[in-house]
């Protein structure tokens, strides 16, 4: 999938609603191929962001785990050095 998505559940402190938004809209994007819509497209582009935005909402707010939540500082730290690891060589 898009490398720009990122995992959303779990983290301390929790996901904000601007994160679900970002996520939803790089997830247009994919599907659609679209960075920015034609005018004529606009509405149908916004509105799957505003309708996945929700959906993903709802699913994070109706999960459950009993494992700890992960330190999003900890984890962008991961997340760069696997960058690093790939791009360096």
């Amino acid at each position: 999938m898009c490398r720009s998505i990122k995992t959303l559940y779990n983290f301390e402190p929790p996901v904000a609603e601007e994160e679900i938004r970002a996520a939803a809209l790089q997830f247009v994007r994919k599907v659609t191929g679209f960075n920015k819509p034609s005018r004529v497209n606009e509405a149908a582009f916004f509105a799957a962001i505003e309708q996945i935005a929700a959906v993903s909402n709802k699913l994070l707010a109706s999960l459950h785990t009993d494992a700890p939540p992960k330190d999003r500082e900890e984890e962008a730290a991961k997340a760069h050095e696997r960058a690093v690891q790939r791009f360096s060589a």
